[in-house]
């Protein structure tokens, strides 16, 4: 069984609703997974948006959580993103810990939640950026799956 990833707030490719973006409270939305291979010794998670700024003209990858040492045998994250005891949080493009939800300045972007299950937990790595902690997880993923879901903000 291949390692899933879903949510019950939105569908895969479906749009993320407004109270888990900028123009809502802002709260993470609940997280399931299942299948994960029987050697994980930790998880790791990674939520961005590769259409910053602009979807038609993307310049960047911005990073909106970044959360490792979740507990192996952790199958899902409540709404509210609050982490199970011995997980860590990274830093997000907003040089802040935790999640920050979508807030597109134009158009619909995509945001992509991925999970990692690894063989390994990283330890202390103080508070890494996404780039930090992929090199981090590198040689250690054992199998990663993939939720996106896509927001544009409300017409003013």
């Amino acid at each position: 069984m291949a390692l899933t990833l879903k949510s019950p707030a939105f569908t895969h490719q479906g749009e993320i609703p407004q109270q888990y973006t900028c123009e809502g409270p802002d709260r993470a939305p609940a997280l399931e997974w299942s299948g994960a291979p029987s050697d994980t010794k930790s998880f790791a998670l990674i939520v961005d948006d590769p259409d910053a700024p602009d979807p038609k003209a993307p310049k960047m990858v911005y990073v909106h959580w970044v959360a490792y040492d979740l507990p192996a045998g952790t199958t899902n994250l409540p709404e509210g993103g609050a982490l199970p005891s011995g997980a860590r949080e990274g830093t997000n493009d907003w040089k802040r810990t935790g999640y920050g939800g979508p807030c597109p300045p134009i158009g619909r972007h995509r945001y992509f939640f991925k999970l990692y299950a690894l063989d390994a937990e990283l330890g202390d790595l103080k508070t890494p950026t996404k780039d930090e902690l992929l090199k981090a997880m590198a040689g250690h993923v054992l199998e990663q799956a993939e939720l996106m879901g896509t927001y544009q903000k409300k017409k003013a």
